[in-house]
């Protein structure tokens, strides 16, 4: 278990104690990315007086390196066959572990895994949210298909190691969407219906502030369209990356990877124009879309912003 956390003092006694509870020993790897709060220090006061079955360590990064980088700061140190992730705000169930174990065994192709979640608010109240469930097994085309580019959640992901060892370490600032598709590059993909974790949303949490959920309107658009397009490029840059290590890969596999490549540079392409291009601009990105499988109905969306005055959908020019 890689347990990752960054300012997460208010949660972090709560989430190890999650971590604790597995009924599966465990590696568990808690990894401060050099935060300013005392989680780090709670975390090692925590660690210090465990006493059970699991082989717990806790560290931090020398600087702040960012989601991405220090998952692969801390991923170098995991020695397990099966990495299941967690955040430091969020709470795995007691049976999370042992029922992630019991999907990998029964699905020797599913090379990635993520599973159904209950929301909880920065005091632990239920939030009731709508989320996209995905199907119980898939592949790569599923991104095709649905025209989206959302991966399993990373808070409830699970991964076969050769997910990161086949390709080495992440490229792009977000960890979740990269190992999702890396995952479905390889094989299977699993989404569980059952809820494993208490995933928690609040303004410091990492959805929060990359996708600017939580901050003013008059700029939450904004910011929310700049960290878009680098989480874009980044994710794209990976597949790509991934895919030159994949000669076997052909045929409809090669395709379907290749039409989700485009995807990506296209939506990161078109939002950096809206974002800052005269609508002229917007027309290449646009064309393209509609002309790429997967983004068609987007596209055909998009271009009626052309219509529309830009401060209509939360922009203003820069």
């Amino acid at each position: 278990m890689l347990l990752l956390c960054y300012r997460d003092a208010a949660y972090i006694r709560a989430a190890l104690a999650g971590a604790f509870a597995q009924t599966v020993p465990c590696e568990i790897i808690v990894s401060n990315d050099s935060s300013d709060d005392g989680t780090y220090e709670i975390a090692r006061e925590v660690v210090a007086a465990y006493r059970g079955i699991h082989d717990v360590s806790v560290r931090r990064t020398p600087r702040n390196l960012g989601v991405a980088a220090h998952f692969n700061d801390a991923m170098a140190l995991a020695r397990g066959e099966i990495v299941v992730m967690m955040a430091g705000d969020d709470i795995a169930y007691p049976e999370r572990v042992a029922t992630i174990l019991r999907a990998f065994e029964e699905a020797p192709e599913a090379m990635v895994l993520g599973s159904d979640f209950d929301c909880i608010d920065a005091d632990g109240a239920r939030i009731d949210i709508r989320f996209r469930r995905r199907p119980e097994r898939y592949q790569i085309d599923y991104y095709v298909r649905i025209g989206r580019l959302i991966g399993l959640l990373g808070a409830t992901l699970a991964f076969r190691r050769e997910v990161y060892d086949r390709f080495g370490p992440l490229l792009g600032p977000i960890e979740d969407n990269a190992l999702s598709l890396r995952g479905a590059l390889l094989g299977q993909s699993l989404c569980l219906r059952q809820p494993l974790l208490q995933y928690r949303r609040h303004p410091g949490s990492v959805s929060g502030c990359v996708f600017a959920r939580d901050e003013a309107p008059e700029v939450a658009v904004r910011r929310r369209y700049e960290r878009t397009v680098r989480f874009y490029r980044g994710t794209a840059d990976d597949l790509e990356h991934c895919m030159g290590q994949m000669p076997e890969l052909r045929g409809r596999a090669l395709r379907d990877a290749r039409n989700v490549l485009a995807m990506y540079r296209i939506e990161a392409d078109a939002r950096e124009a809206i974002l800052r291009e005269k609508r002229r601009h917007w027309l290449g990105p646009v064309l393209r879309g509609l002309l790429q499988p997967g983004l068609r109905r987007k596209s055909a969306e998009r271009a009626l912003k052309l219509l529309m005055p830009r401060r209509w959908f939360g922009l203003h020019h820069a």
